[in-house]
């Protein structure tokens, strides 16, 4: 089988050559000029991390980025799309307020920021691509309409897809509220009753009343809960956990089918680069990040969402754990440290799937420049 080429940059640095300047040394070399079209309009996709959260990309990492693209002759807008839970990006006013206050002011990162769902997350398109689980895909319109695409993915672990990287990035990412719930429909969570002790945390941060207490516990409706998995993130006696069954692996298929729709028409118009930097156990949708659970690595470019991911989990899963942090099994080099983290998550369901639909290839060839 045809290996797909991934570029990967290490994080020296030298007088002779700053980060930045590596940073788009590497974006170059997927052929970033043919990539961005003249006087486009380019989608540079990232997650603008929750407010309390600080493993996010760095805004400076971004910048270099946007640079390029300008210099290109191209327009680049930083975006995303807002969530599903009540956090603080759940509408474009609070998302755009948290990404100011993550850094990604214009005077930090030279570009604007369009929340491509709309005010409230009501601004999609309908993309149809007629794949196994999904026919019909609900993307942010200005994602949709975009020229061009770049994904600047912080590599991570996530609690519903074992880690989180490009296809995460684009299918969950781009994604408008109806699109994210399409994906989490599947997905409800459960209260294990004798952890609870009522605090009502979770019952003040569901969007969608689907929690009360009941008899001294929480009690979560599954008629109005939307399967967000806000609850799991914020219970601090990890009293509520996802059901694990067959809805986890449907899930990351949707969002593979996901991700295929975002770059529909846009197949050679896409630059992926992902960051494995403070590779932090959990999502950047949380309101805090716990420690790295391996040293950081480096940046690796693409044009195939697959393969990057593959290579991504690869290079961490080499690496020894850091006994700092909350890794408890999988610590030694060569061990599974996703699978240690999430067990009951087979994370390689996104990867093989997405072989499957044709978004990309698992074989990969890896080149250090």
């Amino acid at each position: 089988m045809c290996a797909s080429k991934v570029y990967f940059a290490d994080l020296r640095a030298s007088v002779k050559e700053n980060l930045p300047r590596k940073i788009v040394r590497l974006a170059d070399m997927l052929g970033l000029d043919h990539i961005v079209p003249k006087r486009g309009l380019v989608a540079v996709k990232l997650h603008f991390g929750e407010r309390g959260n600080t493993a996010y990309l760095r805004p400076t990492f971004v910048r270099p980025i946007v640079e390029r693209v300008k210099s290109l002759g191209a327009y680049p807008f930083l975006t995303d799309c807002n969530t599903l839970y009540a956090g603080t990006r759940s509408d474009s006013i609070s998302h755009l307020n948290t990404a100011t206050r993550n850094g990604f002011s214009f005077s930090v990162v030279d570009a604007p920021i369009i929340i491509s769902d709309g005010l409230r997350g009501g601004s999609y398109t309908t993309v149809k691509i007629g794949q196994e689980i999904v026919k019909t895909a609900y993307i942010g319109t200005d994602i949709v309409e975009a020229d061009a695409i770049v994904s600047l993915a912080h590599f991570k672990g996530h609690d519903l897809s074992g880690f989180g990287g490009a296809i995460k990035n684009l299918g969950m990412g781009c994604a408008s509220r109806r699109g994210k719930l399409v994906q989490h429909s599947d997905l409800s969570p459960k209260v294990t009753r004798k952890k609870c002790v009522a605090c009502g945390e979770c019952v003040e941060h569901c969007a969608y009343s689907a929690i009360t207490i009941k008899d001294g516990k929480a009690n979560i409706d599954a008629t109005k809960c939307i399967g967000c998995g806000e609850c799991i993130l914020i219970c601090s006696n990890g009293a509520i956990n996802v059901q694990w069954n067959a809805d986890v692996a449907m899930f990351q298929k949707k969002m593979a089918e996901y991700a295929l729709a975002v770059l529909k028409g846009k197949e050679k118009r896409v630059a992926l680069l992902n960051f494995l930097t403070q590779i932090s156990p959990a999502c950047d949708c949380c309101g805090h990040s716990d420690a790295p659970i391996v040293p950081d690595i480096g940046v690796l470019a693409s044009t195939d969402p697959v393969a990057i991911d593959q290579a991504s989990v690869d290079m961490v899963n080499k690496q020894k754990g850091l006994d700092a942090s909350c890794l408890i099994g999988g610590k030694e080099a060569g061990e599974d440290k996703f699978g240690s983290l999430y067990p009951k998550v087979d994370w390689t369901v996104q990867l093989e799937h997405g072989e499957k639909i044709g978004l990309g290839r698992r074989n990969y060839e890896l080149i250090p420049i």
